[in-house]
């Protein structure tokens, strides 16, 4: 009988080749093939990179909004002989773009009072709150290796039970509000652990799976914003009836913000998915099913159960969105409820390499962005579509880093090969040994 000790799954889809190899030769990890290994080196690569890849699209944002700028086109002309007043136009006009977009999403200077001069923060985080709980289900799906693209079904499915709760139940003040929050999660996590059910059990690919099920929840929500159980009386529109004053999220800080108790629920999720993944039992499977399901499997744990239970807990995640869209900021349901939410939730993964916290500031940034698009366009000039831009530049620097560390010069320098001399006196040393 081999005396050997089970191997722990992470160090087992970490550990390298038993294979002794000279102390100057070490032989190069063997990646997975495949698109799963090139998706996999984005989402976990340096945070570095991704500070480095805002700061190249801002870079190249300001470039494309000083090419529309009148001043700028007129001091073209006579580039070669003051290109003083070129590059300075350039300057200005980048930089009273970003000043005003500042200005719109964190601090404006020009406010009444300290509550008018800190309103733009409070829309950061209004804006950012139903993006974070997203980005914390497409990021805690990766890190068990599942890519949940269902975010947006997910905040739909949660924002049709969860206003349903809201406008046709009428029950006292704390117990509506709880029984909105759990309508909204619970039928997120079923929405996605579906599709964790059928990867488990078929096979099917969650990418396809969820997908399709974001068609259906579409569809869903707008034949119910027809049918006399969602529609308002007396209104043709597809919209639903008000929400109970008892069913919606209280304001943090008054009604002069709209910010509501789905921030304070979003942090509070934040650190639920860092205890989850660095603390608890069941955050360590989903991370060694990540890492590699066969050796997990080998260890002994339950990869059907795991992939199932990381997708109803993504789900669930997601499903916090859509109880912040209707019972927080719109209180009413509509076909429109997810917006974009669902998707962008994927770019805030993304920058967030799929950790907690950095999923939490990609969204808080991306809040940002969203909430002083406007002012930057009123105070500016400059067209919304560019922070579009800005945001799709993001994606795919943080898609190609290699690119961002040869902008800036952060590419690691080759080993020069060793010589045969060296070769053989390292294996001599070696044999010695």
């Amino acid at each position: 009988m081999s005396d050997k000790t089970p191997q722990d799954p992470l160090e087992q889809a970490e550990s390298p080749s038993p294979v002794p190899a000279p102390a100057t030769e070490q032989p190069p990890a063997e990646a997975p093939d495949g698109a799963d290994s090139v998706l996999r080196k984005i989402f976990t690569g340096s945070g570095m990179v991704s500070v480095l890849a805002v700061l190249l699209a801002l870079i190249i944002g300001g470039l494309l909004i000083a090419s529309t700028d009148r001043r700028v086109e007129a001091t073209a002309g006579y580039l070669f002989a003051r290109p003083a007043d070129f590059f300075g136009a350039v300057w200005s006009a980048a930089t009273r773009s970003y000043v005003a977009l500042f200005q719109g999403s964190v601090f404006n200077p020009r406010g009444s009072g300290l509550a008018g001069q800190i309103a733009p923060l409070m829309e950061t985080l209004t804006i950012a709150t139903p993006l974070i709980t997203a980005g914390l289900g497409v990021a805690l799906a990766f890190r068990a290796g599942l890519f949940n693209i269902g975010a947006q079904g997910q905040i739909i499915i949660a924002g049709i039970l969860a206003s349903w709760v809201g406008f046709a139940l009428h029950l006292p003040l704390g117990l509506h509000l709880l029984l909105v929050l759990v309508a909204g999660v619970v039928g997120g996590a079923i929405w996605g652990g579906i599709v964790g059910l059928l990867k488990a059990r078929t096979g099917a690919h969650e990418v396809i799976v969820t997908i399709m099920f974001n068609y259906i929840a579409l569809y869903l929500v707008r034949y119910l914003l027809d049918t006399p159980a969602f529609q308002r009386p007396g209104e043709t529109t597809p919209i639903s009836p008000i929400l109970d004053a008892t069913a919606v999220y209280p304001q943090i800080f008054g009604s002069q913000y709209r910010l509501h108790l789905g921030f304070l629920l979003a942090i509070a999720a934040t650190v639920f998915v860092w205890w989850l993944l660095n603390r608890s039992t069941i955050g360590f499977e989903f991370r060694a099913v990540g890492a590699n399901p066969k050796a997990s499997l080998t260890a002994g744990i339950n990869v059907p159960r795991a992939t199932v239970l990381v997708m109803a807990i993504a789900g669930g995640l997601a499903g916090l969105s859509g109880v912040a869209q209707v019972a927080g900021t719109e209180k009413v349901l509509t076909d429109g409820v997810a917006a974009t939410y669902g998707f962008d939730a994927i770019t805030v993964a993304l920058l967030g390499r799929s950790s907690p916290w950095g999923t939490f500031a990609a969204g808080v940034l991306f809040g940002a962005f969203r909430a002083g698009a406007v002012q930057m366009q009123i105070q500016t000039g400059t067209p919304i579509d560019i922070v579009l831009v800005v945001q799709s530049l993001i994606v795919l620097f943080i898609a190609a880093p290699p690119l961002v560390r040869a902008v800036f010069g952060l590419n690691p320098r080759k080993k020069k090969p060793a010589t045969a001399g060296t070769s053989r006196k390292a294996a001599s040393t070696g044999g010695a040994a």
